[in-house]
């Protein structure tokens, strides 16, 4: 299964050439993991960090540039687990302007227990949540 959520690209998403500018891709790819916690996996950011004590850092980002986004684009960003390990997640999003891949993204989060921030192993529960994302 795929988790999809579509973006705008917003004027404050580029740079003075009109194209979206490097780093606002990491942050939209947050924006998209935060939207896949909250209408997929059932789990706000707010109650992860707050309740549950956890968070899930990126450890490492790759992206791939493809083709450049500008302002007024729609982007649909699709969302799979490339591999769960023992306290790591690895991602892969890419961004869609219909059947045009823009940008491509490898992102690998640990889960970290906030208490203390070191990493958790994670469990079946997460592990059910996130086994029907791969592939």
């Amino acid at each position: 299964m795929v988790f999809n959520v579509k973006k705008n690209v917003r004027f404050s998403h580029c740079d003075p050439a009109g194209i979206v500018f490097y780093p606002r891709y990491a942050e939209l790819c947050n924006e998209v993991i935060e939207d896949w916690f909250r209408d997929a996996l059932g789990v706000t950011f707010l109650t992860l960090q707050e309740e549950m004590r956890l968070t899930i850092p990126a450890v490492r980002l790759e992206i791939e540039f493809l083709v450049p986004s500008t302002y007024g684009d729609l982007l649909e960003f699709s969302l799979r687990v490339v591999e769960i390990g023992n306290s790591s997640v690895q991602l892969e999003i890419i961004a869609w302007h219909g059947e045009e891949q823009r940008v491509r993204i490898r992102l690998k989060s640990v889960m970290v227990s906030l208490d203390d921030l070191k990493p958790l192993r994670i469990d079946d529960d997460w592990r059910a949540r996130l086994a029907p994302y791969m592939d």
